[in-house]
């Protein structure tokens, strides 16, 4: 993340990625005080043989740390969205966020159709064209969603039917009824 200012860099883009993996845990750990961090960091950069106009001061900490917190609550916003409208779209999503887009995309062309209909304009064939691309590929997005969630759970019900097996067998029971056991737990995936 790199924010320009006059046309420079910020100091924290300027540091070494090892000093920036270490400042992002500190920030992220709430346990500091942002005066103990740029203590912790200022150091890090003599240990690294930096030049001291390298060090971070309170003020540029505090805005770097400022637009981390922001990026961070928008990241957990959006998942917090996705998540409560999933809730609504579907039983046990693999992807919430992409459940969610597929969804949004769908909502969106839908709209842009609905528009375009009672519009006095002739429609754009172009316009059309891409409606109907981002429609077929949405719709090939949540097939392949689809179908990597049944293999996800033949392939679980294969394991739990192999374990079942293996458990019943070790309790004594014949080996007809470990397999019909097994047939009843690979019948529910």
């Amino acid at each position: 993340m790199t924010k320009q200012t006059r046309g420079r860099p910020s100091k924290v883009d300027l540091l070494p990625q090892a000093i920036k993996d270490e400042l992002h845990k500190l920030l992220r750990d709430k346990s500091m005080t942002q005066q103990d961090i740029r203590v912790a960091i200022n150091e890090l950069i003599d240990e690294h043989g930096l030049s001291d106009d390298m060090k971070l001061s309170r003020t540029g900490l505090n805005r770097y740390a400022t637009r981390m917190e922001d990026i961070g609550a928008k990241i957990r916003q959006s998942r917090e969205v996705a998540e409560a409208w999933t809730a609504k779209l579907g039983d046990a999503p693999t992807s919430d966020v992409g459940k969610l887009l597929q969804e949004i995309v769908r909502t969106l062309a839908f709209e842009t159709s609905m528009h375009m209909s009672e519009s006095d304009k002739a429609a754009e064939p172009k316009a059309l064209a891409q409606i109907a691309l981002a429609i077929q590929r949405v719709e090939q997005a949540a097939m392949a969603s689809h179908k990597r969630e049944k293999e996800i759970r033949a392939a679980f019900a294969e394991e739990v039917a192999e374990s079942t097996e293996k458990a019943v067998r070790t309790a004594g029971m014949s080996a007809e009824t470990a397999q019909n056991i097994k047939q009843m737990i690979l019948g529910i995936a």
